[in-house]
């Protein structure tokens, strides 16, 4: 699972339109094949990411 879920975890990136002032606070979390994750840490880690997107306008960057 933790496979499957390292490439759901790439990194993100700030679109920078109606973006919060608390997004200014976060950063999206970067993970790379080499990384070893539980499946719990790569769970946060995606809902972390997705949350970014969802209220800061990540997008998506590379894999």
């Amino acid at each position: 699972m933790c496979a499957a879920l390292v490439v759901l975890l790439t990194g993100c990136a700030g679109s920078g339109a109606g973006i919060d002032t608390a997004c200014g606070a976060f950063r999206p979390v970067y993970t790379s094949r080499a990384d070893t994750l539980t499946d719990a840490t790569a769970e946060q880690l995606l809902a972390h990411n997705r949350t970014g997107a969802s209220l800061c306008g990540w997008t998506p960057t590379g894999v």
